[in-house]
């Protein structure tokens, strides 16, 4: 993109074809990205479920943060999860 182009905006895409299209054949350098986010995709099935006690307070805490996200509070304890357990395997 030449420097005096302002970028375009993102178009809003309706389905994973529409993405994937878009990827394919769009100049990226066009592009205002400075919008994007990461993002983490889950592609393992969750075939076990778990039942545990906590305190209301902490519970809310959880969903707050989880909100803050936009993620459901359980994939965000189970972030959490998988962050701590990640972590543990590649100490300092």
């Amino acid at each position: 993109m030449s420097n005096n182009k302002k970028p375009r905006k993102q178009p809003t895409l309706e389905s994973d074809d529409a993405a994937e299209r878009f990827v394919a054949e769009a100049d990226l350098s066009e592009y205002d990205l400075s919008g994007f986010k990461s993002t983490h995709f889950e592609f393992q099935r969750k075939d076990t479920q778990i039942n545990m006690r906590l305190p209301r307070s902490l519970l809310e805490a959880v969903k707050q943060q989880a909100a803050r996200q936009n993620i459901p509070y359980q994939r965000y304890i189970r972030n959490l999860l998988e962050h701590a357990i990640r972590n543990n395997n590649n100490p300092d």
